[in-house]
């Protein structure tokens, strides 16, 4: 069996024995009950807020537009319980900082809640004016709003699409469980996802420590024609866009570019399945699948309504362990620690992990000794180290210099360095730092 990979770098955190996966791999996915309230944030990947359409005492039912973007780069924002507004309020995200979010008093009826098949064909133009109507967002974590990413810029040209089922970062099983029992629905979004496009051709990549979803994914792709399901060796960060072009399409993102430069549009395998029920059905991204793990009494994949708090998932699945030191919004690689649990899911949460003492104690960081090794496992082609001195010197002009915006903040560096520095945040702070001199010079003139 061919086996597809990345080109550079990368690490295998926490594999095979250790990774973390066994935990909820074997959890079918199952629906939570929807929430007394939930609060659904109007920050739900990139863009402005979204503007909110509705007011306290506002009777809504599900489904219902709640919120519009505020431009095109933004998603329209949907009601995931009926019941009465009770308020517009700032509360915390799972980013960080505070956003405004809609609480949403549940009356328990689940009115509009079903969405039967309407058994329209759609063309391709009516296919991507149905996702956008869905508010669909990529699902995989970056939450990029995912009709903006299939509206492909005038004199460019999309020839192959990728669809990411890598589900690389430890922990995480939402893809993979609906990979397994789900694979028609998937297969059925890219589908219409190549009919909006154009496309004649796509690959689903998925990583080999997930046997049964190659399985069930290469028996259904049967019936799809064009569509591939190809192997992938088992690295992190294999499921970041850059690094499943390479794998797959063997094609290079040039510097400061995006995939479609290269003729490609990569799409979760989430997304997917939210592409055929917004065609299908006319249903909007309301609910989606999250991985609740770690140290947690009842490790599962839970089909969450959006706005639900991390604190009722957490509790529907038995409750914290012992010691638990940090909530991470995501995977512990890439994912966001959180200080409080009442968060709430959004349409890119991914999973919410629960780490004891033993997985996240801290370590007294070393000088570095140049070993290298942050250099050799960098997927972008970084020096990390140098990156992280000057960073720590104040210089952000040679930080720069050595591309720190460049830097996709994976994480390997940090996990493979035996001084344990921390070397992904400060390259974080020296991006920061980089970005705000870029804006104030833009400003000065």
């Amino acid at each position: 069996m061919q086996l597809y990979r990345f080109k550079r770098g990368g690490v295998t955190p926490l594999h095979r024995r250790h990774e973390g996966k066994t935990l909820s791999s074997g959890a079918s996915i199952e629906r939570m009950p929807a929430p007394e309230k939930v609060c659904i944030s109007m920050v739900q990947g990139a863009g402005a807020p979204a503007k909110p359409v509705v007011k306290p005492s506002d009777l809504v039912t599900v489904g219902q537009l709640i919120a519009e973007p505020a431009g095109f780069i933004g998603t329209r924002i949907h009601a995931s319980v009926s019941g009465v507004v009770k308020g517009i309020v700032e509360m915390p995200t799972v980013a960080g900082g505070v956003a405004p979010h809609i609480v949403i008093e549940n009356d328990g009826q689940d009115t509009g809640y079903d969405f039967p098949e309407t058994g329209r064909r759609l063309t391709g133009p009516e296919i991507l004016s149905a996702i956008q109507e869905a508010g669909l967002a990529g699902m995989g974590g970056a939450g990029f709003p995912t009709h903006v990413k299939m509206t492909i810029p005038e004199g460019k040209r999309c020839e192959l699409l990728l669809i990411n089922g890598a589900e690389c970062e430890p922990f995480l099983t939402a893809d993979q469980r609906l990979m397994e029992e789900d694979p028609d629905r998937i297969l059925r979004g890219v589908g219409y996802a190549m009919e909006a496009l154009g496309v004649k051709e796509a690959r689903v990549g998925i990583e080999n420590n997930k046997p049964a979803a190659i399985a069930a994914m290469e028996k259904s792709a049967q019936g799809f024609a064009g569509v591939s399901i190809c192997p992938m060796r088992t690295r992190y960060p294999q499921g970041s866009e850059k690094q499943l072009i390479q794998a797959l399409a063997r094609l290079e993102v040039p510097q400061g570019g995006l995939p479609i430069d290269c003729g490609v549009v990569v799409l979760n395998v989430g997304t997917c399945a939210a592409i055929a029920d917004a065609v299908e059905r006319n249903k909007p991204l309301i609910e989606r699948v999250v991985t609740v793990t770690g140290a947690v009494g009842r490790p599962s994949n839970l089909l969450c309504r959006i706005g639900t708090s991390f604190a009722d998932a957490v509790a529907y699945c038995g409750g914290y362990g012992d010691h638990i030191e940090k909530l991470i919004s995501g995977g512990p690689m890439m994912g966001f620690a959180q200080f409080t649990d009442e968060v709430t899911v959004g349409k890119g949460t991914s999973g919410i992990l629960a780490l004891d003492h033993d997985h996240a104690k801290q370590f007294e960081e070393w000088p570095c000794t140049h070993c290298g090794k942050c250099v050799q496992v960098c997927p972008v082609g970084l020096m990390p180290l140098m990156i992280d001195a000057y960073s720590r010197a104040g210089k952000m002009d040679m930080a720069d210099e050595y591309n720190a915006m460049d830097c996709m903040e994976c994480g390997c560096c940090s996990y493979i360095c035996p001084s344990r520095r921390h070397l992904t945040q400060s390259i974080r702070a020296a991006k920061r730092e980089i970005l705000a001199a870029r804006n104030a010079k833009k400003g000065g003139k």
